[in-house]
């Protein structure tokens, strides 16, 4: 940690915007020095550190700057406070988004100095060979602790480490992970050398933080929800007899832990890998118990009106095509239909409702206070307070994106619109389900009402920071006695007061990690920058001399103008000319996306040489197309394909599935395997399909001769390749050895449109409508029928296109520019 204020070059930014901060000046100035790893507590500007390390790379090192942040409100909102901090033009600070057009990202991408984003979209554009890291000069993470597993912040990482000229990270956290060793995975997985924590106890943090006061209340659920919960543990019990008969369990008591319901899992599987029977049988019977657990935990520590709308919807999945056989039985079973019936028989009030009602009332009227927000688990249960609580205050709910388990979502627009009224007294209280926890610039507020118990130390530690920013603020956590709120208080005050304890021990641990990951980090990073099929010349040196760069968490927490006053100001005395760069690293950092220079970037955008895999969209939820991605001479290609998943040459397109797919799709009426592979074998001269696991006769008590026959009938009238592979990995290995073999033995090109011309005439017409800016096989179906020829949807305008139904604005307006547009 420096111990004088730092010097850090600030010429970008905007004069008298940010307030001095001491600790936040320290903090740039060690993050702007290597690959660190920021811990700062909620509400304390992490925003402001990161922003102040971009300022300082642009000016000195040049490029551009990646600023990552896991939801699209976060990103709007760190995108505004970037605009109102610096001096750059706004239109050279993009957001990029799902939202946008993945053609338009790319060009968006070529013109930008500052790019705000999601890391999914990120990660996708990198596997779809759209964009290029080599000249982004600092990447930041915001809520870093995420970066675990299959999160995209790893690819994103290894990626950028790798493709990257001269790279800086910086991740950023309040609260980074539960223990040391978790902590150093975030600092593996990212590639950070360094560690940089503050906790409210150090003097120059302390004068900015105030008191939270936690409360715990406790409710009493009446004798009508609890009879619904006492009829669903009983059909818990009997299902868990089942699994005791198996072996897989020794217990029946309803309340068993997660870790008992996981082992359970992992013993069945074990049963199915030995391709015993009864290990699907008990996957199913599993399956139960855990939809029953939710449907116990709603009736609990929500709403009866949310456990209601579960059932109707459980009803509704029973009752579809390929209804699974959990579903079907659970909704069949008496004492289920019982407590359906007392659920949709209630006519009370959950007492947690009643009690949330008094909270705001204390705090909004006889204290006088101006703003509140509430938070909730479920979707269900914030729909249903916002009505509830609307006969007494002005209330609006802030939820998540998109339809999920049937209730309506939020557009992106709707939530920033939301957040602003609310910031601007609008109305006085906000029910939001978790996606408000993170980062977001939730204004200041009065109370932060729990509307159940957080077990993960984590969220609650989100979550409170939402208050006590400015002043002393207040937190409710409602808490029904005897169900799993009583044990979710316990994980969560041990795991907080364990989470503190951590906080202080990581500062005092700091040497040691980052001796630890410093090590192994360097290995890592040379693995980065060598092993991922980049070429060491140039790479590795960058990414050594300790200049590299790093990727800033932007916080919510000190995000926009309003919450700036509290931030930094008058840096320009501070300004320093000059920088630890070299000018020629400037130079090399300002090379555009398009220049194709040996620098050791992989598969960037632009790079037309290499074999080329073409990959399915709806491919990337496998690791395939991103470990492709990284292979030394192979270039990735996202596209929506109208047949086949991957496509490795002009004659050879791959159908992947898996084992349990492949079994599936056969009993599929909707849309079978051998339509699917008819398909397939009509575009491209050599079919493939790739059955991937080892357990293919072992599926859903299917003959295995009807399996094989499946598997005949592929061979030999469809004439395609059935290749068996044991996993993803061993699924990569195969494809990156076609393609090779295809495009450099053979020399054959790649094309997503095959070979072949044995169509039908109407496959043919279909295909020509289809190839228009990328509408698919359905919607060209569906034009051709409501126009009659090709001829007529070529040239009809963009009204008529309207009347048809799956044409929206979007894809009208497509067909028209691509048809109508003059060729270049």
């Amino acid at each position: 940690m420096a111990t004088e204020a730092a010097e850090i070059d600030r010429s970008l930014l905007v004069d008298d915007f940010l307030q001095r901060r001491r600790y936040q000046l320290e903090l740039a100035d060690s993050a702007a020095a290597d690959h660190t790893l920021v811990c700062l507590p909620t509400g304390l500007g992490k925003t402001t550190v990161s922003l102040l390390v971009t300022a300082e790379r642009l000016h000195e090192v040049g490029g551009k700057a990646l600023f990552l942040a896991p939801t699209k409100p976060l990103v709007q909102q760190h995108a505004e406070f970037y605009r109102d901090a610096l001096s750059i033009p706004d239109d050279e600070i993009v957001v990029f988004t799902g939202d946008v057009r993945p053609d338009d990202r790319a060009a968006v991408w070529e013109d930008a100095r500052i790019v705000i984003a999601t890391p999914q979209v990120v990660e996708n554009d990198l596997v779809g060979n759209r964009i290029s890291l080599s000249d982004v000069s600092h990447c930041t993470f915001d809520e870093c602790h995420r970066a675990t597993g299959d999160y995209a912040y790893v690819y994103i990482a290894e990626r950028y480490h790798a493709d990257a000229a001269n790279p800086l990270v910086t991740g950023m956290s309040a609260s980074p992970g539960g223990d040391t060793e978790e902590i150093e995975t975030v600092c593996e997985n990212l590639g950070l050398r360094n560690v940089e924590v503050m906790t409210e106890d150090d003097a120059d943090v302390d004068e900015y933080t105030h008191d939270t006061d936690v409360s715990w209340e406790r409710v009493t659920l009446p004798d009508e929800v609890l009879s619904i919960r006492d009829a669903l543990n009983e059909v818990i019990t009997d299902r868990l007899e089942k699994l005791k008969r198996l072996g897989v369990t020794n217990t029946t008591n309803p309340d068993l832990s997660q870790r008992d319901l996981n082992e359970m899992r992992g013993k069945l599987k074990q049963m199915m890998d030995n391709d015993q029977s009864d290990g699907y049988k008990g996957m199913s019977t599993h399956a139960e118990v855990m939809k029953l657990r939710r449907a116990v935990e709603l009736v609990e520590t929500q709403s009866v009106e949310s456990v209601r709308r579960y059932f109707e919807r459980q009803r509704e999945a029973a009752r579809s095509s390929g209804a699974s056989k959990a579903s079907q039985r659970m909704v069949a079973d008496p004492k289920v239909r019982e407590a359906m019936r007392k659920a949709e028989s209630f006519d009370g009030l959950h007492p947690k409702f009643s009690k949330a009602r008094i909270l705001l009332a204390e705090t909004l009227g006889i204290n006088e206070g101006e703003r509140a927000i509430l938070f909730t688990e479920s979707r269900d249960t914030a729909e249903a307070l916002v009505e509830f609580l609307s006969a007494s205050f002005d209330v609006r709910k802030f939820v998540g994106q998109g339809d999920k388990e049937g209730s309506d979502g939020m557009s992106q627009k709707q939530q920033q619109e939301t957040l602003d009224a609310f910031k601007d007294g609008a109305f006085e209280v906000l029910v939001s389900t978790s996606v408000a926890e993170e980062g977001l610039d939730v204004p200041e507020v009065d109370l932060v009402c729990f509307y159940e118990p957080v077990p993960t130390a984590i969220r609650s530690i989100q979550r409170k920071g939402r208050t006590g920013r400015q002043a002393e603020g207040k937190v409710v956590v409602l808490m029904a006695d005897d169900t799993r709120d009583e044990a979710f208080f316990w994980i969560s005050r041990r795991r907080e007061k364990k989470m503190a304890s951590q906080l202080s021990d990581l500062k005092e641990a700091t040497d040691d990690i980052e001796e630890s990951v410093g090590d192994d980090g360097q290995a890592g990073l040379d693995a980065f920058a060598g092993g991922s099929g980049t070429e060491s010349d140039g790479s590795d040196a960058e990414v050594g001399d300790g200049s590299g760069g790093g990727d800033e968490t932007a916080d919510a927490d000190g995000g926009d103008g309003e919450d700036a006053d509290a931030g930094l100001t008058d840096f320009a005395e501070e300004a320093r000319a000059g920088g630890d760069e070299t000018d020629d690293e400037g130079t090399e950092g300002e090379a555009s996306d398009g220049d194709l220079v040996d620098d050791g970037v992989v598969a960037t955008a632009g790079v037309d040489e290499g074999v080329e895999v073409v990959v399915d969209q709806r491919e990337l939820d496998s690791s395939i197309a991103k470990d492709l991605s990284t292979r030394d001479g192979l270039v990735t290609r996202l596209e929506t394909l109208a047949v086949g998943d991957y496509v490795l040459s002009d004659r050879v397109a791959v159908e992947r599935k898996s084992a349990a797919d492949f079994v599936d799709s056969m009993l599929d009426s909707d849309r079978s395997m051998f339509e699917q592979v008819g398909e397939l074998s009509r575009a491209y001269a050599r079919p493939v399909m790739v059955v991937e696991g080892t357990n293919l006769y072992g599926q859903r008590d299917i003959d295995p001769n009807a399996i094989r026959g499946a598997l005949a009938s592929l061979a030999v009238d469809f004439d395609v390749s059935v290749l068996r592979t044991e996993g993803e990995e061993d699924t990569t290995e195969l494809l990156a050895t076609i393609a090779k073999r295809e495009q450099e033995t053979r020399d054959r090109e790649v094309s997503v449109h095959g070979e072949k011309t044995t169509k039908t005439r109407a496959e043919q017409q279909e295909y020509v409508v289809s190839s228009i800016a990328d509408i698919g096989p359905v919607t060209a179906r569906t034009l051709l029928e409501h126009f009659g020829t090709v001829e007529a949807v070529m040239t009809a305008p963009e009204d008529d296109l309207l009347e048809v139904d799956g044409v929206g604005p979007v894809t009208a307006e497509r067909i028209r520019e691509v048809v109508g547009s003059e060729y270049e």
